[in-house]
């Protein structure tokens, strides 16, 4: 009976992913049904497993992100119950799309990745050197004629060990940058890619004219944003990360909570969009992110909501 059952529920669980899927995105789900599909999402893994299947197949969740929207603030006469079932509805979208999408394109790319407070030193065939921050995930492709790296995701020191017949390249989201024999940092959030030189200098390409990234020197684009012209930083507080800390210098909030959710078996989630861009200054455990948390909620006066798997921000 049991063996009869099995092919049911799964049928049953993909037809229910497939109406979930379809209401989120016909429409602005409402209240009520936010919370219905949080409560039918979590009842089971296997709920969870379809509704990414589906997702795969017929559209990407990051096409639901303006519904998320709604979810910032209800009428006055609804019940608080109602107003936090509702907002934490609508992180779990969020998650649903961060989680599932993001992460399941990288596994799938990837060759090394690392996990939560993970680092991780790769020793390359030619002799070159990559240490991995946590969270992050790099691919290969070296042949006889070039040597390239591509960081998917989060942060990676290279030392680069010469070779005048094979450029070395690291390729990021819009952008490559070409070792010309080097010691050099890079970051990327998807939102913001920097590159800092500790030895010898860079090129970096991003659509326009070569940018030279000099020793002690950092230069950064993004989306739609070519590589700005290098200015000056402290070399040791980004690569701070290598020893176990993580030093800010007038960052803003949403670039930090990015760096702090590495070392965070879970997620940070600015919920108020006007705090994105509070700056934050301080050297902090990487070991210890929620004592950082806690600092920087005091410092710059804002609410810290910590539900478990998920901290949520607020002004």
């Amino acid at each position: 009976m049991e063996e009869d059952d099995a092919p049911r529920d799964r049928a049953n669980r993909r037809r229910a992913a497939i109406e979930w899927w379809t209401r989120l995105d016909s429409r602005a789900p409402t209240p009520q049904e936010r919370e219905a599909f949080v409560v039918w999402l979590t009842h089971d893994p296997a709920n969870r497993e379809a509704f990414e299947k589906v997702c795969r197949i017929w559209g990407d969740l990051e096409d639901l992100r303006p519904l998320i929207d709604a979810f910032e603030v209800l009428p006055p006469r609804r019940t608080r119950r109602v107003r936090v079932a509702a907002v934490l509805a609508g992180l779990a979208i969020t998650l649903l799309s961060y989680v599932f999408f993001d992460d399941a394109w990288i596994m799938l790319r990837a060759q090394t990745r690392t996990g939560v407070a993970e680092t991780r030193t790769i020793r390359l065939v030619d002799g070159s050197r990559i240490e991995l921050g946590p969270r992050s995930a790099i691919s290969l492709d070296f042949d006889e004629g070039k040597r390239n790296v591509t960081l998917l995701k989060g942060e990676a020191w290279f030392d680069v060990a010469p070779d005048a017949g094979r450029p070395f390249s690291v390729l990021v989201a819009r952008g490559s940058v070409t070792a010309l024999g080097t010691s050099f940092d890079i970051s990327t959030t998807g939102e913001r890619t920097e590159i800092t030189v500790a030895q010898h200098r860079v090129r970096v390409m991003t659509g326009g004219p070569a940018i030279i990234v000099d020793e002690g020197e950092q230069s950064a684009f993004g989306p739609g944003v070519a590589a700005v012209d290098p200015y000056r930083v402290q070399v040791d507080h980004v690569a701070a990360w290598r020893r176990g800390k993580l030093i800010f210098d007038d960052k803003p909030l949403a670039e930090v909570v990015s760096v702090l959710g590495h070392y965070l078996s879970g997620y940070i989630l600015i919920l108020d969009p006007s705090i994105r861009e509070r700056r934050v200054s301080g050297v902090f455990d990487a070991a210890d992110p929620i004592a950082a948390i806690s600092a920087i909620e005091k410092a710059l006066g804002l609410r810290a909501l910590d539900l478990g798997y998920l901290v949520v921000l607020t002004g």
